[in-house]
């Protein structure tokens, strides 16, 4: 249940942004950084090696940035994380945003990522886009089948840690009234 934006357990101190691929979740991570003064770590960066392979040390990379008083990041990786990020999180963001919002989001930025080679994590850039009709793992595909994945983990999160606040937004709208309500962290 989220609390009121302008309450004091709107300032939250340690913070996942979760949602399915492509949905927004680094943008709001870094003005969960602006607006709170949070440290962000983009988790993807701390994943992705060369030729999209996982880097050595990951897990030890997210256990030491999640053992400090303050941070926000994405909600990822689970399969290799585990309970680490939610163990240790005060407050989960859940961007539940519409098929729409989310599927156009992503596939605008695919494409925007492809068509101008932007690299992305230690040189890695987009798959050319006819991928999208053979790779089951295509981050198109990946956004689509994750959608009731990260319901179904949000849910179980909720249940799992009776401490974790955690914020449902619907839009953007709900999502920029949220982040106006937090307050910055003194350093």
């Amino acid at each position: 249940m989220s609390a009121p934006a302008g309450s004091p357990e709107s300032s939250p101190r340690r913070v996942l942004i979760a949602g399915p691929a492509g949905v927004g979740k680094t943008a709001v991570a870094r003005q969960v950084e602006r607006n709170a003064n949070l440290p962000h770590t983009e988790i993807d960066a701390l994943f992705h090696g060369p030729g999209w392979t996982v880097l050595p040390g990951f897990v030890e990379s997210v256990d030491a940035f999640t053992s400090e008083e303050r941070w926000v990041t994405e909600w990822q990786y689970a399969t290799q994380l585990g309970d680490l990020l939610t163990s240790r999180a005060d407050t989960l963001v859940f961007l539940d945003y519409s098929v729409w919002t989310h599927m156009s989001r992503l596939v605008r930025r695919t494409l925007r990522r492809r068509l101008r080679r932007v690299e992305l994590w230690n040189g890695n850039i987009e798959p050319p886009l006819h991928t999208i009709l053979v790779d089951p793992e295509h981050i198109v595909r990946w956004g689509w089948k994750g959608r009731a994945k990260i319901r179904r983990r949000v849910d179980a999160a909720e249940r799992a840690w009776p401490s974790l606040r955690v914020v449902r937004l619907r839009s953007q709208d709900a999502a920029d009234d949220w982040l106006r309500g937090l307050r910055p962290h003194r350093t």
